[in-house]
């Protein structure tokens, strides 16, 4: 038995000087890959990779977003590959404070 339902979802992407809000009409059904790709983001944000891209809704990531099926009224949210690893961040910082520290004490 096939469904005519449709939900409405948003799909969201952000840069650090831009950033675009879809509201998209879809069949009942649709995962949250399916909605990314559909969404026509990658015509704002050319080189954009859906296929691949970590997808999220409401914050949280999606393990599988080819298989999550949406529920009306979500967002989802298309991830930036991040820059630097957290972790390793925070051990540089750390590192930094404690040679600063040790260089305060020894003068």
């Amino acid at each position: 038995m096939a469904s005519n339902k449709m939900i409405v979802v948003e799909v969201v992407y952000a840069l650090a000087d831009k950033q675009k809000l879809l509201r998209l009409s879809l069949p009942y059904g649709t995962t949250v890959r399916q909605a990314a790709e559909q969404s026509g983001m990658q015509a704002h944000f050319p080189g954009l990779d859906l296929a691949s891209i970590p997808l999220g809704i409401f914050g949280k990531a999606v393990a599988k977003p080819d298989e999550r099926v949406l529920e009306d009224g979500e967002r989802v949210e298309i991830y930036r590959p991040l820059i630097a690893d957290p972790k390793e961040v925070r051990k540089q910082r750390a590192a930094k404070a404690a040679k600063a520290k040790a260089d305060e004490e020894s003068a």
